[in-house]
């Protein structure tokens, strides 16, 4: 994976807020969900949760930032083993192996005693060792723990809305529920620590990505919930109570007489749950359904002469 710096698209100074709305734009914009016709999406949509992973745990951001871990969250090798610096060796080469430079005129570094860093990294006693055995100068290495493991959890549309609690099953059979945070929304994740991979120092957490299903009505507007809802001719003109669905379950709504299409009515706290406190609410806009083909209202519209001279389109300038 690449610098999740540069994954994420922020600069090494950013401030939580900052990676988290980076993230929720990226999140957004590459879900496989709108990216169907491209599957390219979906190995960025990875890389970019992997990266708001690393960056938005404190501590291993710090550690990446220390150069302790890489861009995977694993530890790197000691004085860079297993990539060579501009000389060819571990060490980086600007003071590098030199032929003839020890006693005798064997091969010896120059500059310092590496004898020492030797005995560090490859001892296993004398007070001081390494990776290989016993402990550092200076104390032990700290051992990894196991690495995270992430999941993807489709929640319904009503269920994110409401925070209705989810079930979760784990790769290692442990099923688990899963509270949902006031302001949840596609790319919004919840850490379960311990629930990861085994390691040395302990398992690692388990990362959920919530997926905020679409719905076939509903629609999201911040923390609103927007609904268009059909009503016949004779609701609109007399008024009517009809039921009314809601991510809380149907309820009944007064329709107003004389109301018109495009006449929006809000029921308060039926939306989503803000963070902090309160919930929005859910605007129901109405749209007034004619029947085709009914002779009886198109004798009636016909015979109806009370309003024939009003223009309804005036406002437009037409």
């Amino acid at each position: 994976m690449a610098d999740p710096y540069s994954t994420l698209n922020v600069a090494r100074n950013a401030d939580e807020k900052a990676i988290k709305s980076a993230y929720r734009k990226l999140a957004k914009e590459l879900h496989p969900d709108r990216n169907t016709d491209n599957p390219q999406a979906a190995d960025r949509f990875a890389a970019v949760t992997q990266a708001y992973d690393l960056l938005s745990d404190k501590d291993k951001r710090a550690q990446y930032d220390r150069g302790e871990i890489d861009e995977n969250g694993q530890p790197k090798m000691p004085f860079g083993f297993g990539g060579a610096g501009g000389g060819g060796n571990p060490f980086g080469g600007a003071r590098g192996f030199r032929p003839g430079a020890g006693p005798g005129g064997a091969g010896g570094f120059e500059g310092s005693d590496f004898s020492s860093i030797f005995d560090d990294l490859f001892s296993g006693g004398g007070g001081g060792g390494g990776p290989f055995g016993g402990a550092r100068r200076g104390g032990a290495r700290p051992q990894p723990k196991g690495a995270d493991v992430t999941y993807r959890l489709p929640v319904s549309f009503e269920d994110a809305a409401a925070l209705r609690p989810q079930r979760v099953t784990l790769a290692n059979g442990k099923t688990i529920e899963l509270k949902l945070p006031a302001g949840v929304e596609t790319g919004t994740q919840r850490r379960l620590p311990n629930q990861g991979e085994s390691g040395p120092a302990g398992p690692g957490d388990a990362i959920v990505t919530i997926e905020v299903q679409p719905h076939r009505f509903f629609t999201r507007e911040g923390d609103d919930v927007r609904l268009d809802l059909p009503v016949r001719l004779d609701e609109a003109v007399l008024g009517a109570k009809v039921k009314v669905p809601t991510v809380d379950g149907p309820v009944m709504v007064t329709i107003p007489r004389g109301a018109t299409s495009g006449k929006t009515l809000r029921l308060g706290g039926k939306g989503f749950h803000r963070e902090g406190s309160g919930r929005g609410d859910q605007l129901v806009t109405l749209l007034v359904d004619l029947p085709a083909g009914d002779a009886e209202l198109e004798q009636l519209v016909e015979s109806w002469t009370g309003d024939r001279d009003r223009n309804p389109r005036a406002g437009l300038g037409v």
